[in-house]
């Protein structure tokens, strides 16, 4: 049942994550995602058979619960740049701080989702009852979920938004070695999660974040 809620403001987040780094990308000159038909929030064009299915797939399996997805990465061309340096770094870092914004706005859904909670009730009907219960765990799921996605991308190992800002602020010559890392870094990420005292790090930060969110929700409901 977790799955079925988590699953549609999962795959919500990850595209409007993707879609924000073309969108800012076109803003400093780069048409190349707007062209590749990419600035859609259809989430078809943007599914990744491997971060979009498989490790969702295997999470459900191993955990019963989807901990991590990611989509299709936006095509960008940094060349198109009107400042190679300053925009990297601006298309990268709005990728996880629209995943910030999204958990912000989930968090907000959750408030007027709990304050409307007599209105829903009146209805004295289970399916409505049923609805409304959906909506807030969707939207309170996607508070730590956006979360987590914005921590996680801005690890700075490739392929991760927070490597492209670190990067880009490196010389270039050390930056562009760094770049070379690309897909494989992956696997240094998946092994820095097993590790105790990182996986404690990046949940305490994640918790941290969401403690603001949390006691919005306590004083406003």
């Amino acid at each position: 049942m977790e799955t079925l809620y988590i699953i549609p403001i999962l795959l919500f987040s990850v595209v409007v994550h993707e879609v924000m780094h073309g969108y800012i990308a076109l803003k400093c000159g780069d048409p190349t995602a707007k062209y590749m038909g990419r600035l859609t929030l259809n989430p078809i064009p943007h599914i990744d058979l491997f971060g979009s299915i498989l490790v969702p797939l295997f999470s459900i399996l191993v955990a019963g619960r989807v901990f991590i997805a990611w989509a299709k990465p936006v095509p960008v061309n940094p060349l198109n740049f009107r400042n190679y340096k300053r925009d990297s770094i601006l298309v990268s870092a709005v990728g996880p701080i629209s995943n910030l914004f999204l958990a912000f706005c989930c968090a907000l859904f959750v408030i007027i989702l709990l304050n409307l909670s007599d209105f829903f009730n009146s209805f004295n009907s289970d399916l409505i009852k049923f609805a409304h219960e959906f909506l807030v765990k969707m939207f309170y799921s996607g508070i730590y979920l956006n979360i987590v996605l914005g921590v996680f991308n801005l690890i700075p190992v490739p392929p991760l938004d927070g490597s492209h800002v670190l990067a880009s602020i490196l010389p270039d010559r050390l930056g562009e070695s760094y770049r070379q890392i690309g897909f494989f870094g992956i696997f240094i990420v998946i092994f820095l999660m097993r590790v105790p005292a990182f996986s404690t790090i990046f949940f305490s930060i994640v918790r941290a974040i969401a403690t603001p969110f949390e006691f919005l929700i306590q004083v406003l409901t």
